[in-house]
């Protein structure tokens, strides 16, 4: 993490790049230093370092923003600007995002606080910033030509509001959203409760992440912003299996995650091993009377859902998207299904004029997550990753929840593979099966 010191100064105000808000020129005198990050590594959780306390969130393959506190304000430097984001080793995108990272960082503060949040436009077009879900005034909301002027390149704008309600929110351009948003522009906001809340329980563990889409062709680096539903990367936090940090948790812990869509469609997210309760939405806490145990979670675009569960099953845990092509990677949405398709005859012709020919497909794809077969440069394998049993064959919206019964408290390093009791696994049965009962109908 780095600071780039006296980054723009008094610059961007003295041009009166300010929006409408009434500011006092001595909490303008200095903006805060912009906090920049380019490792996609999952950070610890930041704990507040003045103000109410609270225990943090921890972003998954993110970072949380730090803030300065100015005369009882929390003033936060968010910079739109072009970034370089890894999906995958080996794997690059040029995207839009915040202080270094696509998404931005998260946001963190309490209810009843007074933010001040400065906004330094680095990108070659203007831009806003939405906070979404946020109870706010109307010159605020960020929404360009309707709520307040653009923010134009190499300018500074101030938003300044106080956290209402407790909750989970997200931020966004509200400009050129087809391509800013495609581009990656988007992060997470928390606003922890003041005091005890009747419907927000005290958990051990805090996750949250977004969940992106890109459509990169192989070998190239930038998204093609006119795609509107066949995207070939299906991320979470701009990061794509297996490149997705997991979720490692104490055994017994209570755990929450805040999940926030701001893909152009929606997702199933499932959890395996264990059943979990929707505790919140954008509109905040859900009521305890409808609240039920699922086990899957659909989220619609522009929504953020909260669900908390007790982490007592130990063992490494699925958490995944269930629609089945958003846990593959660089997909070609245009090739032909060839199962129960005898491909030797045409294979042997084929390999008269390319030697390497290789036909795929007759019996299903699983074969494709075994093989190490050249790549373009910048790509990854669309079914890859490899567990403590071989392949995995996954990709995209796909990670691990890691439960264990020896993770010390506020530890989130990686305990590695779960060993399994003996006889706990599934296992080869070595007798002769016995042959099928069939119906012998004359209908």
């Amino acid at each position: 993490m780095k600071s780039r010191r006296d980054f723009f100064a008094f610059a961007g105000i003295a041009g009166g790049a300010l929006a409408a808000s009434s500011v006092a020129r001595a909490a303008l005198a200095r903006l805060p230093e912009p906090v920049i990050e380019t490792s996609a590594a999952t950070r610890p959780p930041l704990q507040p370092s003045s103000g109410r306390p609270y225990r943090p969130v921890v972003t998954l393959n993110g970072w949380t923003l730090p803030f300065r506190m100015n005369r009882g304000v929390k003033e936060f430097h968010l910079v739109a600007e072009p970034v370089v984001r890894e999906f995958a080793p080996g794997f690059k995108g040029n995207l839009w995002g915040y202080n270094g990272q696509s998404p931005g960082p998260t946001i963190e503060v309490v209810e009843g606080d007074k933010v001040r949040i400065f906004v330094t436009n680095n990108l070659p077009e203007m831009t806003s910033v939405h906070w979404h879900g946020q109870r706010l005034p109307s010159g605020m909301d960020g929404v360009t030509g309707l709520t307040q002027p653009g923010i134009p390149p190499g300018k500074t704008f101030v938003y300044e509001f106080m956290a209402r309600r407790p909750g989970t929110f997200m931020y966004h351009p509200h400009t050129d959203e087809m391509v800013q948003l495609a581009m990656g522009m988007m992060g997470f906001w928390v606003t922890h409760p003041k005091e005890k809340h009747p419907l927000i329980d005290e958990v051990d563990r805090d996750f949250c992440f977004l969940l992106n889409a890109f459509d990169i062709d192989p070998g190239s680096f930038t998204p093609k912003i006119m795609t509107m539903l066949d995207f070939n990367v299906w991320a979470w936090n701009s990061r794509v299996f297996p490149a997705i940090d997991p979720l490692v948790v104490r055994h017994m812990d209570k755990v929450r995650i805040r999940i926030g869509n701001l893909t152009m469609t929606n997702h199933p997210i499932h959890l395996h091993g264990h059943e979990f309760l929707v505790t919140g939405s954008d509109g905040g806490p859900t009521p305890i009377g409808t609240r039920a145990y699922e086990v899957t979670q659909d989220i619609a675009v522009g929504q953020m859902r909260q669900i908390e569960f007790l982490a007592d099953e130990e063992g490494d845990w699925a958490f995944h998207c269930h629609k089945s092509h958003h846990t593959m990677n660089a997909m070609g949405h245009d090739v032909p299904t060839m199962i129960g398709v005898d491909q030797s005859t045409l294979a042997g012709k084929i390999n008269k004029l390319i030697p390497d020919y290789m036909a795929m497909g007759e019996r299903g794809m699983k074969e494709m997550s075994d093989m190490e077969m050249p790549l373009p440069d910048n790509t990854i394998p669309m079914m890859t990753g490899f567990g403590p049993f071989g392949a995995l064959g996954m990709g995209g919206m796909f990670s691990v929840v890691k439960v264990r019964r020896g993770q010390k408290r506020n530890d989130y390093s990686d305990p590695g593979w779960f060993k399994h009791p003996p006889g706990s696994v599934a296992y080869e049965y070595e007798g002769t099966p016995p042959k099928p009962v069939r119906s012998h109908s004359d209908h």
